[in-house]
């Protein structure tokens, strides 16, 4: 990749992180902080913190990561965090600075957290898409997760959204809150997960790479990402030159960082994206969904394995 070419990634990269980052900001400022929602993560916790000590709301944020940003650097490096670091900054910015908007939305609440969540859920899937996070509880899934892999870190994340939205609960007297804030929550997954993964779960992208270097472009995309690569041999109607052709299914969120590893490796390969409607295969699951399978694998092995005892001692018992 040329300088100029990376340059324009960076300011790509960043544009659309700062325009996630705004959109965010937005879901707080006028609908949920409004209304005494705390949807989950720091962010819910320093809505509480204003509502009972008048707290900006973005300071209270930068602050709290602070620690978790150290905690992440030590667990992780450095380079995981820079662009979740830049995305925290960012929003928590512009929470406080939206502040200068006159208008917020203190009507229906259940308007309020539909709204909020809808708003919350594109800004942070831009912010996803492009590699970077907002902190929090983010940080706090993946450092448990690498101690206990058992610990999947949608449940870790989970968890510390239902302990957040106890807590507004509490603070605000108040059950309907927590349970609006709940909603919101619901709302901002589902929109992430439409961003991310598409509106079907086993639905994604095929990627077709013609390269002269099929064997460095293949380990590059097997050791850098999660995805599994198939070679097939080809060769140019023009030019009858040897390429190498590489199929690639992949999630619509790592499209745009696959490609940037091909680039990388080889400016001149030629990358055909497309939409595959339906992807199905071990290699395309989720880490959940394999794990779910491998029990389910194991389960039926261990069932095999008790009706051979029975047929031995059933053969045994016969011969005596």
């Amino acid at each position: 990749m040329t300088k100029k070419e990376r340059v324009i990634l960076f300011f790509k990269d960043y544009s659309i992180i700062l325009i996630g980052s705004a959109i965010y900001a937005l879901s707080v400022k006028v609908f949920t902080a409004p209304n005494d929602i705390a949807p989950g993560g720091l962010t819910g916790i320093a809505t509480i913190l204003n509502s009972l000590f008048s707290l900006p709301i973005g300071v209270m944020v930068i602050v709290m990561n602070i620690p978790l940003f150290i905690w992440g650097a030590i667990e992780n490096g450095t380079r995981f965090l820079l662009k979740t670091a830049i995305a925290t900054v960012l929003s928590s910015i512009l929470i406080d600075i939206f502040e200068l908007i006159p208008y917020v939305y203190e009507g229906e609440k259940i308007l309020a957290a539909l709204f909020g969540g809808v708003l919350s859920g594109i800004g942070l899937a831009m912010i996803f898409y492009r590699g970077g996070s907002t902190g929090g509880t983010d940080i706090i899934g993946k450092c448990i997760h690498k101690h206990c892999p058992h610990i999947s870190m949608g449940s870790i994340i989970l968890v510390s959204d239902m302990a957040v939205v106890a807590m507004a609960a509490i603070v605000y007297r108040s059950i309907e809150n927590a349970m609006y804030a709940i909603i919101a929550i619901f709302v901002s997954t589902k929109i992430i997960d439409s961003f991310v993964y598409g509106f079907s779960r086993d639905n994604g992208k095929l990627m077709i790479i013609i390269t002269a270097i099929p064997d460095e472009i293949s380990k590059v995309i097997l050791e850098r990402s999660q995805r599994g690569v198939t070679v097939v041999d080809g060769q140019g109607a023009y030019s009858r030159q040897k390429r190498g052709v590489l199929l690639c299914a992949a999630r619509p969120s790592e499209v745009f960082k696959i490609k940037s590893m091909i680039t990388s490796a080889d400016p001149s390969a030629f990358i055909i994206i497309t939409t595959a409607t339906t992807i199905s295969g071990e290699g395309f699951l989720n880490a959940e969904d394999i794990m779910e399978k491998n029990k389910e694998l194991k389960a039926k092995l261990k069932e095999l394995e008790e009706q051979d005892k029975l047929k031995e001692e059933a053969s045994e018992s016969k011969g005596t």
